[in-house]
């Protein structure tokens, strides 16, 4: 057991000092390999004309925080597109430490979409309790795991269409698995990005969707999972949802609240 804990904790460190983790060679349950075809609405908002005005602001401010949080990446830690969409599945009003701490003792228990299922709803509920909302939790990671069986094969697909209709998953925790455990670009809209992105004048709108699609426009699909995470860490660092530091925050000169 001590053995399995060092080669696990050696390869998230190892991932960690590559400035990200790798992509994961883990087919879709349609194809061989992972699909890079955006989806339907991927595609529409990312053709949408944006307003050139904010997208030059939106250009400006990723530029700067691109410098400002060059080793930007996912927080939560994984080993595979399995944990990584079960972390995100208890990423959801938690914050990625606790997470973290839950996940390092859950995925040396839990190594397949069956030992979720075969486990009991009660040792399940116990086992992820302190990452709150255990139960509605518990009972996502079940029906998620079993469609991941049921439709493929026990793997996770690298497809949105597919990821959102598991249990518990919707475009927030698909874009976070598709960018960060197979490369496919994607915008995670959390916390942080919805609150900034409003801050900055990227959007007016409060459901997460709507927010995602109006930034998808203002920049360069290839940029969208990294302009998640810079986003995110300066939200943590800077520009929190009460008293946020505007005199130490890199992109003052450019966002709309103090200009």
């Amino acid at each position: 057991m001590a053995g399995t804990k060092q080669k696990r904790k050696a390869k998230i460190m190892k991932a960690k000092r590559t400035k990200g983790y790798p992509k994961m060679p883990v087919s879709s349950s349609k194809a061989g390999r992972p699909s890079q075809k955006p989806s339907k609405k991927q595609a529409e908002a990312a053709h949408r004309a944006p307003d050139p005005n904010i997208q030059k602001r939106a250009l400006a401010i990723f530029k700067t925080l691109s410098n400002e949080f060059p080793d930007a990446r996912c927080m939560l830690d994984f080993a595979s597109p399995l944990e990584l969409l079960v972390a995100t599945i208890l990423a959801s009003q938690c914050t990625d430490k606790q997470v973290n701490i839950v996940t390092s003792k859950l995925f040396r228990k839990y190594a397949s979409p069956a030992d979720y299922i075969k486990t009991p709803q009660e040792e399940l509920e116990e086992d992820i309790r302190s990452t709150g909302f255990f139960r509605n939790k518990a009972k996502s990671l079940k029906k998620c795991c079993q469609s991941l069986i049921e439709k493929h094969n026990g793997i996770v697909p690298a497809d949105m269409e597919a990821l959102t209709s598991l249990g518990g998953v919707g475009r927030k925790t698909a874009n976070c698995v598709l960018g960060n455990a197979f490369g496919i670009p994607g915008i995670v809209v959390d916390t942080h990005v919805l609150r900034l992105s409003r801050r900055m004048g990227f959007t007016e709108e409060k459901n997460a969707d709507k927010v995602e699609a109006d930034l998808m426009p203002l920049i360069p699909q290839k940029e969208w999972t990294r302009f998640s995470h810079v986003m995110a860490d300066h939200g943590r660092k800077y520009c929190a949802a009460r008293n946020p530091l505007c005199d130490e925050c890199p992109v003052g000169h450019l966002c709309p609240k103090l200009i």
